[in-house]
């Protein structure tokens, strides 16, 4: 699945969930569309994606948001 994500320099663009992770890290990106909620999150104010993913310095540990389809979960 593609997300849409705008760059700081504020272009658009579509990366899948992998590339997602890395520019969150390395603040690549300002915010991505969450598709589910049709919900643009602002990488700036998290909480941000994932159960183990540090970012900031800390690990976020809430709910899984993201949604996967038969295709992409793994067993």
């Amino acid at each position: 699945m593609l997300l849409r994500v705008q760059y700081p320099d504020s272009r658009y663009d579509y990366v899948d969930a992998a590339a997602l992770d890395k520019f969150i890290v390395s603040k690549g990106i300002k915010k991505f569309l969450r598709p589910h909620e049709n919900v643009w999150v602002n990488v700036d104010q998290g909480p941000i994606r994932g159960k183990e993913t540090i970012y900031k310095g800390t690990i976020y540990v809430g709910p899984e948001r993201r949604r996967f389809s038969t295709t992409n979960q793994q067993a």
